[in-house]
């Protein structure tokens, strides 16, 4: 099964980007260092209690990519915008104690990568990123205090990835964002888990969409259906989910 592309997000605190000055052969250039992602931590995929999960990068996810993969270095997920890359050797990539370390040379001889110094400089640029497919991951209940009591949650271990880019990013994807609800749907799809969608679509209907798309070209809202499957079936399972999450009448 191929599995859609996924995208994680670190604030620039977190990463601990580092700009800094060297000497290469007489000339003074620019290198940009960081994490691009961390080991160990748990960060909150939508809301974990309800529709969402929590989810840990395990250390080693990246040790099999950082071998055979040919990773890029941009500009918000933008393509046009390469700053390095792997196999240019402007791009080193390591795996350390914390996480996926960055290591790049910034040519500002490219117009846009000037302007990314600056922009970090001036904390225009907010965050970093990941672009990744998942190869291996487990899936367990962790307990959780709340206010009203523990509650149970489901806790995501990316234990394997292949890694397509890391990027610097204007708008990290926060919490109850339209990106937020994609990374659940992606990782719920790659998973293919049922019930596990129907839990939370109670809570949000619209991961009904992620439950049969297409996993090379995936597009949100598709109401192809699939083998064994009716239409009328899926609209049914839509209205259901809406009706519990707004305690309609059945």
């Amino acid at each position: 099964m191929t599995r859609i592309e996924e995208r994680r997000d670190l604030a620039l605190a977190t990463a601990g980007v580092q700009l800094r000055a060297v000497d290469e052969e007489g000339q003074q250039a620019r290198r940009f260092g960081g994490h691009a992602a961390v080991f160990n931590q748990r960060t909150a995929i939508g809301n974990p209690l309800t529709w969402g999960f929590y989810e840990e990068i395990a250390p080693g996810a990246f040790s099999k990519t950082l071998t055979e993969g040919d990773a890029r270095f941009l500009v918000d997920h933008d393509t046009r915008l390469v700053v390095s890359r792997v196999s240019a050797n402007s791009l080193r990539l390591s795996q350390d104690k914390a996480g996926l370390a960055v290591d790049a040379d910034l040519d500002e001889r490219l117009s846009y990568v000037a302007d990314l110094v600056v922009n970090l400089e001036l904390k225009n640029i907010t965050g970093m990123s990941f672009g990744f497919r998942t190869v291996k991951d487990d899936w367990e209940t962790v307990t959780v205090e709340t206010s009203e009591g523990d509650v149970e949650a489901e806790l995501r271990i990316i234990r394997e990835v292949q890694l397509f880019e890391v990027s610097a990013v204007t708008f990290p994807a926060y919490e109850g964002t339209d990106a937020a609800l994609r990374s659940v749907g992606v990782a719920l799809a790659a998973r293919g888990d049922s019930a596990a969608f129907d839990r939370r679509a109670e809570h949000r209907p619209e991961l009904l969409d992620f439950r049969h798309e297409p996993a090379a070209e995936a597009t949100r809202g598709s109401d192809a259906t699939q083998p064994g499957e009716t239409t009328g079936g899926r609209q049914a399972m839509r209205m259901k989910a809406l009706a519990a999450r707004y305690r309609l009448a059945r």
